[in-house]
C-alpha cells in the first residue's frame, strides 16, 4: 500500500522529534533543539535515510501558521501601554542597531545590500518560543520581574519585525509589483484581516462556543484560511499573514479561548516546523562558510551587550545581564526572514545553513547561560 508510506513516514519523524526533544530537555536545553537535529538528520545532506521534503513542508506550513496566530493573539496591544515606557523605546532600537550592524558586516563580507539587511533583521531577533521554555523551565534561576523583561522583549521583537518583515517582503517580492502596489496590496490585506478578525470571526465562534469541537475547527480553519488568503491575493507572506491575523483577534474578548483551542495544534504541527527547518541545514556548506558562522555568533553577542545596555539606559526593571543573555539566540521569525531571502536569491544556501546553526549553537547556549545566574534572594 503506498498511499501508507507518507502516514508511516510522518509518524516516524514526529516520533522521533518527540523522543529527540525529550532527550533536550532533559539536559537542560529547549526542545526545539532537538527538533532541529532531527531535521537535521533525515534531511537530504546528511547520510542515512531521507525524508519527503515536500510533505514535511506542507505540515511545516500549518505548523508556522498556527505558531504565529497564537504569538499575535498572544501579543495584546492594550496590556502593552501598561509596560514601563523605557522597554517600548528600547526593543526597537535594539533592532534597529542589530540591523544596522549586521548589515554592514555582511556587506563587508560581500553580501549585496538586501542580502546584508536581511541577514542582520534575522540574527537581531530572538524566540518568543525559547523565551517562554527559559521563564517556566524548572531550573530557571530569574525571579519574576526578569521573567516579565524577557517575555515582553520578546513579543515587542515580534510586533517590530511585523513591520519590518513586511517592508522586507515587499522589497523583496518575486512578483515584479511596484513598491507602491506591493505596499497598497500588503495594507489591504490589513484591511480584510481586521473585518475577518474583528468582526466575522467573533460571530462564529460567539455561535458555536457550547460546541468544543466545532469552536475549535472554526479557530483553526480561519487561522489558516486568512494566512491562504493573505499570500494568494494579497501576497503577504502566509506567517506574516498568520501573525496579523492573530495580532487583530487578540484584541476581542474571545482571543483567549481561541488561543486556549490552537495551542494543542500549534504545538504538534510546529514540531514539523522545526523539523523542515533542519533539513535545510547542509554541514558542508557550514563548514564552507565558517567565516559567516562565526560572524553570526559575534552579532549574538553583540546583541547581548546591546540588550544588556539599553535595557540599563532605559531602566528596564529586570536583572539585565541575565535579560540579555536570555534573548542571546536567534528565533522562528528569522527563519521566516530568511525564507524571504533565500527564495529572493539574496541569500545563498550557504549562508542559511551557516545562519540556522548558529541558531542551534545560541538556542542551546541561551537556555544554559540565563541558568547560570545564581538565583535572586
Amino acid at each position: 500500500m503506498p498511499q501508507a508510506v507518507p502516514v508511516l513516514e510522518i509518524g516516524v519523524v514526529l516520533l522521533a522529534a518527540a523522543l529527540v526533544g525529550a532527550v533536550s530537555r532533559r539536559l537542560g536545553l529547549p526542545a526545539v533543539l532537538g527538533y532541529l537535529v532531527v531535521g537535521l538528520f533525515v534531511g537530504p545532506f546528511t547520510p542515512g535515510y531521507v525524508a519527503d521534503r515536500h510533505q514535511i513542508q506542507v505540515l511545516a506550513d500549518v505548523g508556522v501558521v498556527l505558531l504565529l496566530f497564537e504569538v499575535g493573539i498572544e501579543l495584546d496591544l492594550r496590556a502593552l501601554r501598561r509596560e514601563p515606557r523605557g522597554i517600548l523605546l528600547a526593543v526597537p532600537l535594539q533592532i534597529a542597531i542589530g540591523t544596522l550592524a549586521g548589515a554592514v558586516a555582511f556587506t563587508w563580507l560581500g553580501t549585496g545590500p538586501l542580502g546584508a539587511v536581511t541577514l542582520g533583521l534575522a540574527v537581531a531577533l530572538s524566540s518568543s518560543v525559547v523565551v517562554v521554555n527559559i521563564t517556566r523551565s524548572r531550573r530557571r534561576t530569574t525571579d519574576a520581574v526578569t521573567d516579565r523583561a524577557l517575555v515582553v522583549w520578546a513579543i515587542l521583537q515580534d510586533a517590530v519585525t511585523l513591520v519590518a518583515a513586511t517592508i522586507l517582503a515587499v522589497l523583496l517580492a518575486p512578483s515584479g509589483d511596484a513598491p507602491a502596489f506591493a505596499f497598497g496590496k500588503a495594507f489591504a490585506f490589513v484591511g480584510f484581516a481586521a473585518v475577518a478578525q474583528l468582526v466575522v470571526m467573533p460571530w462564529l465562534l460567539a455561535r458555536v462556543r457550547e460546541q468544543p469541537d466545532i469552536f475549535l475547527i472554526v479557530a483553526v480553519s480561519v487561522a489558516l484560511a486568512n494566512a491562504g488568503i493573505g499570500a494568494v491575493v494579497f501576497g503577504v507572506p502566509v506567517a506574516l499573514a498568520a501573525f496579523v491575523a492573530g495580532l487583530l483577534l487578540s484584541i476581542r474578548p474571545e482571543a483567549q479561548e481561541a488561543r486556549r483551542e490552537v495551542l494543542p495544534f500549534r504545538d504538534l504541527f510546529a514540531v514539523m516546523f522545526f523539523v523542515a527547518i533542519g533539513t535545510l541545514v547542509e554541514p558542508a556548506t557550514v563548514v564552507s562558510e565558517a567565516g559567516v558562522l562565526g560572524l553570526v555568533l559575534l552579532l549574538v553577542m553583540l546583541k547581548i551587550v546591546t540588550i544588556t545596555g539599553l535595557a540599563a539606559v532605559f531602566s528596564v526593571p529586570a536583572r539585565r545581564a541575565q535579560l540579555g543573555v536570555g534573548l542571546g539566540q536567534i528565533g522562528e521569525f528569522s527563519f521566516v526572514v530568511m525564507g524571504l531571502g533565500l527564495a529572493a536569491g539574496v541569500v545563498s544556501a550557504g549562508q542559511f545553513s551557516a545562519v540556522l546553526a548558529a541558531a542551534a549553537i545560541t538556542i542551546a547556549a541561551s537556555a544554559v547561560g540565563a541558568r547560570l545566574f545564581p538565583k535572586a534572594a
